[in-house]
């Protein structure tokens, strides 16, 4: 028998370009819930799109940098939200090493119903 992990399961589980399309349209939409595939694939789009702009400069890079912070930030507190947590938690960034961890792991966790609304992992 084939095993098929968890996550491939869901029917809500969001695509790299789902996810993009998404965080750019709530860009500055700090409430409500972001699936784990939402924001995973949002940071991998911003890893990867950097390390690209790179080759053009560092002010081409820079400048991603600053029109991405906004739907980062916006992502992350409605990734923390999915868990039931406040989106200033991201704070802890500001901690090096032992905030990034707990964030990962925060980020990590499944969603579930709560305060800020139904999670899409739930229903």
């Amino acid at each position: 028998m084939l095993l098929i992990p968890h996550i491939y399961l869901m029917e809500n589980f969001m695509t790299f370009l789902d996810a993009v399309s998404t965080c750019f349209k709530k860009y500055a939409t700090f409430d409500g819930n972001a699936q784990r595939s939402e924001y995973w694939w949002f940071f991998l789009f911003c890893i990867l799109a950097s390390a690209i702009l790179a080759l053009f400069g560092n002010t081409v890079r820079a400048i991603f940098s600053v029109v991405t912070i906004l739907p980062s930030l916006a992502v992350g507190a409605r990734r923390l939200h999915d868990t039931d947590r406040s989106g200033w938690w991201q704070l802890l960034m500001f901690i090096p090493f032992i905030g990034w961890i707990i964030l990962i792991i925060f980020f990590a966790q499944e969603g579930k119903s709560n305060r800020y609304g139904v999670s899409s992992a739930v229903v």
